[in-house]
């Protein structure tokens, strides 16, 4: 018996002079597929990528290539493909992020560049009741002031932050 999966999500993030090349043959290929495909800038995470400002494809440069040959509408309008923009370095979206992220050792980073986790191990190792988890949970998201995309600049290329493969993107 055949299950259906679904609208399949395809993630390509984009850097300059490595993969910028690839974005129209990727958006043909996905749209004949009918997956939706969702571009990323390339982002300063953690500390050993080697991030540059120069190496940034834009979301605006990435939909006029796409709209030059496939012509770009809203969602919902010709049912024959999709693609989505996550432009989180030219348009933070820091302030609207609801987005944590939960490491293996047990610790609850509220930012994908994140400097250090809320350890959440010892109170589920404690034996800590779902309430008082969700409670601590809110309290730590309610004390959230993350707001890195909002000044990313060459000067905030060396802080420490947590890598991004040890949190899973």
């Amino acid at each position: 018996r055949a299950v259906g999966l679904g609208p399949i999500k395809v993630n390509m993030v984009v850097k300059r002079g490595v993969n910028e090349s690839s974005i129209l043959p990727m958006a043909r290929f996905f749209r004949e597929k009918g997956y939706i495909l969702r571009f990323i800038e390339y982002m300063d995470v953690g500390s050993t990528n080697g991030w540059r400002t120069n190496d940034v494809v834009s979301a605006k440069e990435i939909v006029g290539i796409i709209n030059a040959e496939l012509p770009l509408e809203p969602a919902d309008k010709d049912g024959k493909g999709e693609i989505g923009v996550i432009s989180s370095v030219t348009q933070p979206f820091c302030r609207d992020c609801n987005r944590a992220r939960l490491s293996a050792e047990g610790k609850l980073y509220t930012c994908l560049f994140a400097v250090k986790g809320h350890d959440l191990k010892s109170l589920l190792r404690g034996g800590a009741s779902d309430e008082e988890i969700s409670a601590e949970i809110s309290r730590i998201w309610g004390k959230r002031a993350d707001r890195y995309s909002e000044i990313r600049s060459e000067n905030t290329i060396d802080l420490p932050k947590v890598e991004m493969s040890h949190i899973g993107g």
